[in-house]
Parts: C-alpha cells; sequence; structure tokens
C-alpha cells in the first residue's frame, strides 16, 4: 500500500514494526502508535499545534543535563511517573504505600549512627524533629538490618544539593536495629516548588498549575527477601496535600508530626524550645509476591 488515510495510515504502521524480534517491544510500539493516532485524530491536531508540540520537546530536552531531567520532570507533571510507579509496586497487604523518588536522591547518602543529628544547622533555625520509625513486615514483625535512606530539604525549601557549595545535609543512611528501629534528630521539612524555569514550567503556567509540593521527608528502604520502597511521609495539614504538583501523595503517608512541648525528649536529650515529632511503621513486601 503506497496511499494512506487519516483511518488507514494506523494498521499500515503497526503492521511495519510487527516484523521485529522483540515481543514486548512490538507490543508497547503497537499500542503506543494506537493510542497516539487515535489522540490526533480525536483532537484534529492541527499542522500549528503539531509544530509547537514539536518544538516543546525540543526545548524540554535541551533543558536536561548531567544535573536535571527536564523529561522526568514532564512525567511527573502528567502523573506518569505515579501511575508507573503504582503498577509497578503494587504492596501486599499492611504494606506500606510506594511514591515517586523525585530529583534529589544522591547514590552514597552518608552513615549515620542512631540517635545522630543528621540537620548541620546550616538552615539559620529549622525547627527540630525526632524521626523514631520502625520497618516490619506486612505482619508487623520488625526487620532488623534493613538499609535506610532518609533525605529532606530544609526550612526555607532547598535540599542540599540545590545549594551552591554546601555538603551534604539532611540526608544519610542507617541502618535498622533488632526492634526495626531508626532513631536521628533533623529538622521540619517545608513545602517547595518543582524547577519550574523551564519547558515544565512554562506548561505548568499555561495550564493555570502550581509547581509546589508539599512538605516531605523522604524514606528509601532495602532488606534481604523484600522488595526496595521508595516512599515519602507527608507532613499534615500542609496547604498542597490536594495538588501535589506530581501527584506523589498518599492518604497513609500523611502523618502529623506533632508538635511537643519544650522538654524531655525520648532519647532523654532536654530541648527547651518545641519541637516536632515523627513516629510510623514502614512495612515492606516480600519478594516472593513477584
Amino acid at each position: 500500500m503506497r496511499e494512506f488515510d487519516e483511518h488507514s495510515i494506523t494498521t499500515e504502521v503497526i503492521d511495519r514494526f510487527a516484523g521485529g524480534s522483540n515481543a514486548r517491544l512490538r507490543s508497547v510500539l503497537t499500542a503506543l502508535v494506537r493510542h497516539m493516532h487515535d489522540f490526533v485524530r480525536e483532537v484534529e491536531l492541527t499542522e500549528a499545534e503539531w509544530v509547537t508540540a514539536i518544538q516543546f520537546l525540543t526545548r524540554t530536552g535541551q533543558m536536561c543535563d548531567d544535573v536535571r531531567q527536564e523529561f522526568i520532570l514532564l512525567s511527573d507533571v502528567f502523573g506518569v511517573s505515579t501511575l508507573v510507579d503504582a503498577i509497578n509496586n503494587r504492596p501486599a497487604p499492611g504494606a506500606t504505600q510506594s511514591t515517586v523518588l523525585g530529583p534529589f536522591f544522591v547514590e552514597e547518602a552518608p552513615p549515620a549512627e542512631q540517635g545522630s543529628n543528621i540537620d548541620p544547622g546550616d538552615n539559620n533555625g529549622g525547627v527540630p524533629l525526632y524521626v523514631d520509625v520502625t520497618v516490619t513486615d506486612p505482619a508487623g514483625q520488625p526487620i532488623a538490618g534493613a538499609t535506610v535512606d532518609v533525605w529532606h530539604s530544609d526550612a526555607e525549601g532547598f535540599y542540599d544539593v540545590q545549594r551552591e557549595g554546601a555538603g551534604l545535609a539532611r540526608r544519610a543512611r542507617f541502618t535498622t536495629t533488632a526492634d526495626g528501629g531508626v532513631r536521628f534528630w533533623t529538622t521540619m521539612p517545608a513545602s517547595y516548588p518543582i524547577p519550574d524555569d523551564g519547558p515544565v514550567g512554562q506548561l505548568l503556567n499555561a495550564t493555570g498549575r502550581h509547581p509546589w509540593r508539599p512538605a516531605h521527608v523522604h524514606f528509601m528502604i532495602e532488606a534481604p527477601g523484600f522488595r526496595h520502597l521508595v516512599t515519602h511521609v507527608f507532613v499534615d495539614g500542609d496547604r498542597y496535600l490536594d495538588s501535589d504538583a506530581v501527584f506523589g501523595v498518599k492518604e497513609m503517608l500523611i502523618d502529623g508530626f506533632p508538635e511537643q512541648p519544650p522538654g524531655t525528649a525520648p532519647d532523654g536529650s532536654t530541648q527547651p524550645a518545641p519541637w516536632h515529632v515523627l513516629r510510623y511503621r514502614f512495612g515492606l513486601t516480600p519478594t516472593a509476591r513477584g
């Protein structure tokens, strides 16, 4: 066939991809072509709109470098990152839900001892936060020896890697104790905007959306025999909980981070000013579930 109309071209494109030896690739491309062509037909895309889309994607690629990945940001604001995460990380009953990794994870986080303070005090006035979390299986049995990565923003909404010349801070790697626990001091995180100075920010602005994420603490947990868990715990009451720019909030991942009066903290230290506490149980999904 050499002539194609707006309907016949779809079948021909799919047929030309049918000769590949990779069955999964054929399946993905077939669905992609079908949905993409249906979309173009549904909205009756104009040539000017098609050119605008190409230019937008070109600018998106041009914003990518070793530090910034604008295409992941685009995936985030379309909810695709959260959708892929949900499909690939269905939790077992009693296990904690996952959410997106985010752009500020650092592979070589500094190891930290139980009870240490991972905030060096460089953010001028962060409110102290005592974290007391437990890692268990879905039935609530503690998991000793699990690796727990933690990271979060400072009181102004910036991560350490966003501060030029600053060292790593408010991030650490812990190992759970015999009771599955991780306990440490840090400071309260703040809500913050995703990078909005590029094409993704322009898209949000054009559609009346804001770039903000609610305050949260990231956790990534790994233990033999269990699927690794990437998740956040969000601060209840944050104004952006119902409009997170990247759709990462889930009801079970919200905690009150209740304020505590001055006095003696759980680790026996004396706190001269109000402080907050995060107590949370993370349930891991056994790898036997597939």
